[in-house]
C-alpha cells in the first residue's frame, strides 16, 4: 500500500488524484492534505481519508478553522505546514499540486527526504529545476510526471536509449484562441478565456492555456525532465487534444501517447508507476475520430510562448521572472485589472528590464520572485 501527502488536494489535479485513490482504496493511505484556503472542502476530505497531517496555508483560514479539525486531523499552517506535510516520515510519494512557486521548498526538502514525486506543479522546475534534478538524482528520488504532455513524453520514452533521442514533440491544443488576431485577443474576458475547448482545469492553467504561456512553462519544464535541450523541443497544435505528445527518434520513428483527455490518465500512471491498473472511463474510438489535425503555433500572436523559449535558453534567473510576472499578471486579470493581452506585455517588459543571475538558490529564487511582484505592482 502506496501512502501519499497530497499539497493541493482541493484544486483540479488534487481532487482528481483522491477520485484515483478513491476508485483504488487497497493501494493506497493518504496521510497528509493540503490546500491554500479552501477550509470547507478539506475538511470534507478529512472527514473522508481520514489523514495525520492537513494544512491550511493561509494561516488566517487556518487559524479560524482550528476547532473544526480538532479530533479529524492535526491542523498545521504556512510553508512550515507545507513542508512538514512533505517530509512525513510514512509517507512513500508526494503529489506537488499547488499552483504557483509556493510548492518549490516543499518539493525540494521532499526530495531531501527521499519521497518519489507526482510532479503536477510545473513552477518548480521551470525556476528551480537546476537545484532539484540533481538532488532527486543524489536521493534516487523519481521524479514523475503528471502532466497530460510530460507523461506522454516519460511514456513514449520509457524502454528506450534516450541517447537515440532526436527531439521531442510537445503537443498544444491552441486553447481556446487559436487563429485570432492580436486585435480579437484584445477583447477578451475572463469568461472567454476560461472556456477551454478540451480539458476541464484550474482557473490559472486554463488562462495559461489561452495564452499559450502554460506551453511555454511546459517546455522547460520538458528540458529539465527529461535533459533535452530548449531548441530540441518542438511546439506542435493538435486541436483536438488526442495526441498528447510525440518523441522523434534519430532514426525518423516518432512514437506518440494518445487518449482522451482525462488528467486521471497521467495521474494514475505516476501514482502506479511502472504498474497499469484498470481506469474507468471513455476510451478513444478510432472509428468515430475522423482526423486529427496538426498546426504550426503562431508565435507571433502568442507571445508568450516566444518569451517562455528565449527565459528557457537565457536562463539562470530569467525563467523565474518570466513565471512570476505571468502568475501576478494572470492573478490582476482575473481581478479585473488588466485586459488579456497585458499578461503577456506585463512579461516583456519585466524580462526586458532583468540582470540574469546565473544558478540562483532557492533563497534567490524567492527574492527574484517577490522583486517582480513589486515592480509590477
Amino acid at each position: 500500500m502506496k501512502r501519499l501527502s497530497v499539497l493541493g488536494s482541493t484544486g483540479s489535479i488534487g481532487t482528481q488524484t483522491l477520485q484515483v485513490v478513491r476508485a483504488n482504496k487497497d493501494d493506497f493511505v493518504i496521510k497528509a492534505i493540503a490546500a491554500n484556503a479552501s477550509a470547507d472542502m478539506l475538511y470534507e476530505q478529512a472527514k473522508e481519508f481520514n489523514p495525520e497531517v492537513v494544512c491550511i496555508y493561509d494561516k488566517k483560514t487556518a487559524e479560524a478553522n482550528k476547532s473544526r479539525f480538532r479530533g479529524v486531523s492535526r491542523l498545521v499552517s504556512g510553508i512550515e505546514g507545507l513542508i512538514e506535510c512533505a517530509v512525513l516520515s510514512d509517507v512513500d510519494m508526494v503529489v506537488g499540486a499547488v499552483v504557483g512557486m509556493i510548492g518549490v521548498r516543499p518539493i525540494i526538502e521532499a526530495v531531501k527526504a527521499g519521497k518519489d514525486i507526482a510532479l503536477a506543479n510545473k513552477e518548480t522546475l521551470v525556476t528551480a529545476g537546476h537545484i532539484i534534478m540533481p538532488l532527486a538524482k543524489e536521493n534516487n528520488v523519481k521524479i514523475l510526471p503528471v502532466d497530460s504532455e510530460h507523461s506522454a513524453i516519460f511514456q513514449a520514452l520509457n524502454g528506450e536509449n534516450r541517447s537515440r533521442l532526436k527531439r521531442i514533440l510537445l503537443t498544444a491544443s491552441g486553447g481556446p484562441f487559436r487563429g485570432m488576431s492580436k486585435e480579437e485577443l484584445k477583447k477578451v474576458t475572463l469568461a472567454d478565456a476560461l472556456k477551454h475547448p478540451n480539458w476541464n482545469m484550474g482557473k490559472k492553467i486554463t488562462i495559461d492555456s489561452a495564452t499559450m504561456v502554460n506551453k511555454g512553462l511546459e517546455i522547460m519544464e520538458a528540458s529539465w525532465l527529461f535533459n533535452v535541450p530548449i531548441d530540441d523541443i518542438l511546439v506542435v497544435v493538435q486541436p483536438q487534444s488526442v495526441i498528447h505528445s510525440m518523441v522523434e527518434y534519430v532514426d525518423g520513428a516518432v512514437i506518440a501517447q494518445l487518449g482522451t483527455p482525462d488528467m486521471r490518465l497521467p495521474i494514475q500512471y505516476a501514482l502506479y508507476y511502472p504498474d497499469r491498473v484498470f481506469l474507468a472511463g471513455e476510451r478513444l474510438d478510432f472509428f468515430k475520430l475522423s482526423h486529427i489535425d496538426f498546426e504550426e503555433p503562431d508565435y507571433d500572436t502568442f507571445e508568450g510562448l516566444s518569451l517562455a523559449i528565449s527565459a528557457g535558453n537565457i536562463g539562470g534567473s530569467m525563467p523565474t521572472v518570466f513565471n512570476a510576472a505571468n502568475e501576478y499578471a494572470v492573478a490582476k486579470f482575473i481581478d479585473g485589472q488588466i485586459g488579456f493581452t497585458d499578461i503577456t506585455y506585463i512579461i516583456r517588459k519585466m524580462m526586458e528590464s532583468h540582470k540574469v543571475i546565473e544558478n540562483p538558490d532557492v533563497d534567490t529564487i524567492l527574492a527574484v520572485q517577490n522583486e517582480v511582484y513589486q515592480r509590477i505592482g
